[in-house]
This record gives C-alpha cells, structure tokens and sequence, in this order.
C-alpha cells in the first residue's frame, strides 16, 4: 500500500501537469506519443522514471518477494512452522525444501513485481526522455531482466511502438544475457558519474554488467555452468574500474544497513526510505520484524517482532565461531551494556556487539543472535510463556515447532539494525534503513571469482582481494582459496564461503549456489534434490497471457 501511494502520487502530479499544458485537443480525437511527450517534457518524464524507480520497492523490500526466493531456497534461512505461526499452509517450508510448485504464490509475486519496473521503465522510453533518463529507465529495465532471467529462466520484452495486439518478444539462456549485456554497453556511459546509490549511476551499470558476465553461463546451462575467459577478462576489467573509483569498504559492517546507512561508502544501489515517511518508504522494518521475538523490544511487546526468519547452524558455524554452547560467558549483564559477545572479535560481521542508537535503546545487537537476549537495561528478557529468551540453534527436523520451546529455536539475524529514531513509530516503519541492492564488497568478489575462473587463474591476486576485504571486516587472513569444496559447502578456505560470510541475508545466495554448482547438494533440513529446481517455474497466469512464455520443464 505504501508503494502505491507513491505511485499515484506520481500520476496525479503528472495529471496536474497536464491539464496545465494546452492541447490541441478535439472531439474523438487521439494523441500521438510524440504529441503526448511534447505536453509531458522533460519534467513528466522525470515522474514516469520516478515511478519506475518507486517500482524497485515492491520485490526488494519485502520479506517474502526476491529476499524469500533467494534465501529461503538456500542454506542461509528458513522459516520454521511455531505452532499457529508462520504455517501458511507450509509456503516457507517448501521453499527450504526444494519442493515447491507452479502455484507457490510468491513465485507469482515476485514475477510481476519484476515485471512491474520492466513496463514501467519501457515506458519511459517511449516519451522522448533525455540521454540520461533513457539510460536510467533501461537500466532499471534491465536489472529486472536479470532477475527474471535467474528466477525463471527467460522474460518478456516490449518495446515502444511495438504492436500491443502481439504478445511481447521472450528471450531465455545466452540469447537473454545477450540481450542484457547489449542493453547495458549501449547505456553505461550515458548514466552519471557520481556515487549516489540512490539512482542508477555507471558504477551500477558496470556492476549489473559484471553479474551478467559471471551468471550467463549458468543461464546457458544451469546443472553445469561454463565461464568463458573473455568474458571473466571483462569482469575483473569493470570491477577493477569500480574499485578505483572513490568507494571504500566501511569501517562499521553494520553501517552498510543502518538508518543512516545513506550515507555508505561502499553502497552502489539501493532503495531510499525516510524515516517517518510513510510516502517514500515500502517497508524496510519487515528486515529485523521478520526474525526477532515478539518481545525484543519493550514498547511494542508482545508484537515486537514477527519471530519466524532463522538461519541453521551449519552455516553460522561456517564464520569459524564457538559461540554455541557459551561456556562461562556473560553476553549482556547490566551495568556493562557494551558487554562483547563471546566470538565476535575476530569477524565483525558476525555482530553481537554494542550498537549505538539500538542496544542501548532495545538490547539488540545487530547480526548473528543466539543464546540468552536482554533488554536495554540488561535485564534477561523472557519468551510469552515466561521461559528464558534464549535462542537455541537447533530446530526441529520437520521444521515444524510444537514444543515448549518453540518461540526460542533457530539463530536469528538481525542484518539492518532496527530503526529506533523515532520509537516504536520508526522500528515498526516507516523506517528510514535504505534496502541495500549492489554493494562494493560482491564487485571486490566477482573479481577474486573470474582471477579464479580464468584460463590462466590468478589464485594469488584471488587471495589478496579476499584477504583486504577480510581485514577491513577485523577477519585474519585465510591462508588460501579456491572456488569451492563441492564436498564441504562451508570449507573456510573457499569463495562461496566466503561470499556468504559477507554478504548473507542480501538476495544472492541462491544465485551463489547455482553458479558454484551446489544448489543442490544437501544441507541442513533439505535433502539433496533435482534439476528441476535451479530454476522457478514460470506462473501460470503469465504463461496464459503471454503465449511465448514456456512453462520450465518439470512444472
């Protein structure tokens, strides 16, 4: 509801600038497009652009749009089942499972969701937009071609002009990558040169290049990827060009995904909110409510969170930590509410420390959460039947909670610390925590990648890359790397592991495990499963509208 407020917003400023404009307007008549973009100008543009960016909001934000199809199908989340909650007639457990179908609502959402920013963006091609913002809007266009492309295999393209009675171009595998990469060579240069996340810029563009260079032999054939050097050269070509170009990795991980996180050095995309404004904001608190108890955070007990996103134990255990169980430790008493958590010195990005604006305003410490939680004053909090808030690693096999300690299992994360500007108005939303989409520290990886990849593998430069993102993280230094351990997803000495230890909860860890061709190996709580699923089945609506789509095989 949020979002499309500032969608209509954006059309009802359009239709006030209209009905400004004088038209040569006469009975039964029509406007041309090119009449329709003289009356609109480069201002009416700009709200047609504004609306395709509005767009981003609806699969980047929410708990269950790209987040839930990139996450929960991988070993980095899962939602348990806690007695009468998140059930929903076992939508989040078949996704963990590998065993979902083509009439899984979220995989309709997230499809035209995605398809939402692919129109809306192809429309503002067709009002004579200026050289940027024709470069804007296919860039947008083209971010949500990727993401169609590695959900679901193919998408649908329309161009301006093209005849509304045809159902629209599909284009799948290498002919979608090509299509996609041509796209962003013809606009790059064109979009600005600054490091503003908040709009598309060339570092962006390079950016999605790269992910597109990296992932189209997975599209090509995704039980057995292929990687040619030309197209890894490339890679580390435009990664190496993004991180000289001003970026830097910060010196607080967590800043990346806090409320002033506008504010980033390392953030190349992202989703704006405002705190307090509910216009400009799809809903960013849905990132911490969706994994933290209902009673986290005083003021809004017991609906201070939704108590369902947990990650498993094995992939928490992958940051090397002994954390679980903490033998003689004192993870928060009162009086000391900078108290350290056991394991975290040597990898910030685990968390568990003091943050300032949220510990001290809800005993939250942004990260890996586990063992016993305490409130702001210190004071160890209690689940709704009175039993120790303490949450324990291990969920039940089923995922299926009924016990009496249903409310405590599962480890949770807490990635964007809560936005407690404004009390519980903000830590409920509208929170102003920006959504985070590209980020230097996955450039800085794919280039360590393709140095692997390549035909004459840097392994050396591989390492240095991964070791001064690790040392900027309080991380020591591995003492060597490669690809992947397809024995062993968490060997520590490997790039996938490594990816996940930065980038967890950040929508591509599914993408990750196809590429590294682990997908679908066995994991906690899934057993190893079949090629069917390294790709989503199209929707059945979609492919009744549109007559090119065809429906994946094993749906």
């Amino acid at each position: 509801m949020i979002k499309n407020k500032k969608i209509t917003s954006a059309l009802l400023l359009m239709a006030a600038f209209m009905s400004c404009t004088k038209l040569d307007e006469h009975l039964n008549s029509t406007l041309t497009n090119n009449q329709t973009a003289t009356a609109l100008g480069s201002a009416g543009v700009g709200l047609l652009l504004s609306a395709a960016y509005t767009d981003l909001g609806g699969p980047f934000t929410g708990q269950d749009q790209v987040f839930s199809l990139e996450e929960n199908t991988a070993d980095e989340s899962l939602v348990p089942t806690r007695g009468g909650d998140w059930d929903d007639n076992g939508v989040w457990r078949v996704l963990h499972n590998h065993t979902w179908n083509a009439d899984h609502g979220q995989v309709l959402s997230v499809f035209n969701n995605l398809n939402k920013i692919n129109f809306d963006a192809t429309n503002v091609l067709g009002f004579s937009p200026s050289k940027q913002q024709a470069a804007e809007a296919r860039f947008l266009r083209a971010l949500s071609l990727y993401y169609l492309i590695d959900l679901y295999g193919q998408f649908p393209v329309r161009n301006p002009g093209d005849n509304l009675l045809n159902a629209p171009t599909v284009y799948s595998g290498a002919a979608g990558a090509a299509f996609i990469i041509s796209e962003l060579n013809a606009i790059i240069n064109d979009l600005p040169s600054d490091n503003n996340a908040t709009h598309a810029t060339q570092n962006a563009g390079k950016m999605l290049l790269m992910k597109t260079l990296l992932n189209q032999g997975a599209w090509a054939n995704r039980s057995a990827p292929t990687f040619a050097d030309a197209d890894m050269q490339q890679v580390i070509t435009l990664g190496t060009a993004i991180m000289g170009s001003g970026l830097k990795y910060e010196t607080n991980y967590f800043h990346n995904f806090d409320v002033n996180n506008g504010t980033s050095t390392e953030n190349i995309l992202t989703y704006p909110n405002s705190s307090g404004v509910s216009a400009n904001n799809s809903g960013p608190q849905a990132r911490w409510c969706m994994t933290l108890h209902y009673n986290q955070y005083t003021p809004d007990n017991p609906n201070a969170g939704w108590n369902g996103f947990s990650t498993i134990s094995d992939f928490y255990n992958s940051f090397g930590t002994t954390a679980w169980p903490m033998v003689g430790v004192t993870q928060f008493k009162a009086g000391n509410i900078s108290g350290l958590y056991a394991d975290t010195a040597a990898d910030s990005r685990i968390g568990g420390k003091f943050y300032a604006g949220v510990t001290d305003k809800s005993g939250q410490k942004p990260g890996f959460m586990i063992g016993q939680q305490y409130n702001e004053a210190g004071v160890a909090l209690q689940d709704r039947k009175g039993h120790p808030l303490a949450f324990d690693p291990t969920i039940s096999a089923d995922m299926k909670e009924t016990g009496s300690n249903l409310e405590v299992t599962g480890i949770r994360v807490e990635k964007y610390p809560a936005d407690l500007t404004g009390g519980a108005a903000t830590y409920e939303g509208p929170a102003g925590n920006d959504i985070v989409i590209f980020r230097l520290s996955d450039v800085a990886l794919m280039v360590a990648e393709a140095k692997l990849r390549a035909s004459s593998p840097d392994v050396a430069g591989a390492l240095t890359i991964v070791n001064t993102l690790r040392a900027a993280r309080g991380a020591g230094a591995l003492p060597s790397i490669s690809l992947v351990n397809t024995s062993n997803i968490y060997d520590p000495n490997t790039l996938i592991c490594e990816r996940g230890r930065e980038l967890y909860w950040e929508t591509v860890r599914r993408t990750d495990l196809i590429r590294f061709g682990v997908y679908n190996v066995l994991w906690q709580y899934k057993p190893s499963d079949a090629a069917t699923y390294l790709v989503f089945p199209v929707p059945s609506q979609a492919l009744a509208a549109n007559p090119n789509l065809k429906q994946n095989p094993g749906y």
